[in-house]
C-alpha cells in the first residue's frame, strides 16, 4: 500500500471514530396532551434543556396529543422499548395498585403544598415499582385543583342528591356516590354529547378541562374545591437511559428534576388562567364554602379508610410517611 493509500485509510478511520464519538442519539417521546397544554409546554422546555446541555448529542422527538401512542398505552410502549420516553397519568393504573389513586381522594392533597408532600412520600414507591419494570420516573407534574360544574349554585352539597355527574376515575366515582350523585365515568371526548343527550347534568374536574369542553355551553356555575391534584409522570426506559454516557444520563435526570419544580408552577398558573376563562365566558365562579369542604373532608376520610383496608404494608407505609410530614 502506497503512502497516499495509507493516509486515506487512516483519515477515513479517524473520521469514523470522531463521528462515532459525537454521534447524535435520537429518542422518541409520546404524550397524550395537545401543544397548548401546560403539560406539553413543560415537556418542550425539558427537551430544550436536554438538547442544549448535551450540545445536540441527545435529541428528543415529541409526539403530543396521542398522535403516535394513546395515553393509556404509553407506559407499556416505554417499558417495551418501542419508544424511549413518555408522559403518563398515574391514575390510569389504579386497578393495579391503590397507590396510583391516592392523590385522587378528596382533601388528601387538597392544595399544592400537601401535593408536594404526597409526591415526596410516594416517590420511593414509584422508583421501586417502575425500576423493577425496567423504567425510571424522571419527573412529576400535578393537575390543577378540581371543582364542580353545575347548573345551580353549590352551597353545602345538600343539592347533589341524584344529580347525574360525569367523573373520570373509579376514585372520583366513589366520591360522587358518597356525595349523593349518580356518578358515571366517561371519556373526555364524550362529555359534550353526554350533556346534549341528558346523560349527565354536572362535572367534577379541573378548570382546564372546563375550558377544553367549553363548559359554559352546558352549565352556569363552577365551584372550586381544590380537593385533589392528580399527578402525571415523565418516564424513561432504563435500558435506553443506561445506553447514554454518564454525562448525558446526568443531564436527562437533572432536566427531569427541573421539570418537576417548573411543572408545579405551570400547574398553578394554568389553574388560575383557566378559571378566568370560565369567568370571561359568563360562568359564575366561586370557592367552596367551609360547609362543603367539611363534607368533602368527611368523604375523603371514608375513602382513605376503604383504601387502607385494601392497601399493602408498603402502601400503608407511604400514607403514614405522608401524614407524618404534616406534623
Amino acid at each position: 500500500m502506497n503512502v497516499l493509500a495509507k493516509f486515506a485509510t487512516t483519515l477515513t478511520a479517524t473520521l469514523l471514530l470522531t463521528g462515532a464519538a459525537h454521534a447524535e442519539t435520537k429518542w422518541v417521546m409520546a404524550s397524550g396532551y395537545p401543544e397548548d397544554s401546560f403539560f406539553t409546554k413543560n415537556i418542550r422546555m425539558f427537551i430544550e434543556e436536554v438538547e442544549t446541555a448535551s450540545n445536540g448529542e441527545l435529541t428528543i422527538d415529541l409526539r403530543p396529543n396521542g398522535e403516535l401512542i394513546k395515553l393509556d398505552a404509553i407506559r407499556r410502549s416505554v417499558q417495551s422499548g418501542q419508544i424511549q420516553i413518555g408522559q403518563i397519568r398515574f391514575g390510569v393504573y389504579g386497578n393495579e395498585s391503590a397507590m396510583y389513586t391516592l392523590d385522587s381522594y378528596p382533601n388528601v392533597a387538597g392544595d399544592y403544598e400537601s401535593s408536594v408532600r404526597l409526591m415526596d412520600a410516594q416517590a420511593p414507591w414509584f422508583d421501586d415499582v417502575f425500576g423493577k419494570a425496567g423504567m425510571q420516573v424522571l419527573s412529576y407534574t400535578p393537575w390543577p385543583g378540581q371543582g364542580f360544574y353545575t347548573k345551580f349554585p353549590v352551597t353545602d352539597g345538600a343539592n347533589f342528591e341524584d344529580v347525574k355527574l360525569r367523573i373520570y376515575s373509579t376514585a372520583t366515582q366513589r366520591m360522587g356516590e358518597l356525595l349523593g350523585f349518580q356518578a358515571t365515568i366517561l371519556p373526555f371526548a364524550e362529555v359534550p354529547q353526554a350533556f346534549s343527550t341528558g346523560l349527565i347534568d354536572a362535572l367534577f374536574t379541573s378548570g382546564q378541562t372546563g375550558n377544553d369542553i367549553q363548559a359554559w355551553d352546558y352549565v352556569s356555575h363552577f365551584t372550586y374545591t381544590g380537593s385533589m391534584h392528580n399527578k402525571n409522570g415523565m418516564i424513561v426506559n432504563k435500558r435506553a437511559l443506561a445506553g447514554l454516557s454518564e454525562e448525558l444520563q446526568a443531564i436527562v435526570v437533572a432536566a427531569g428534576e427541573t421539570a418537576t419544580t417548573r411543572g408545579y408552577e405551570l400547574s398553578k398558573i394554568a389553574g388560575e388562567e383557566s378559571v378566568q376563562v370560565l369567568k370571561d365566558n359568563g360562568m359564575t365562579v366561586s370557592t367552596a364554602s367551609p360547609e362543603l369542604q367539611a363534607v368533602l373532608a368527611q368523604v375523603g376520610e371514608t375513602m382513605i379508610a376503604e383504601w387502607s383496608a385494601e392497601a399493602s404494608e408498603d402502601e400503608l407505609a407511604v400514607l403514614e410517611a405522608f401524614n407524618a410530614s404534616a406534623e
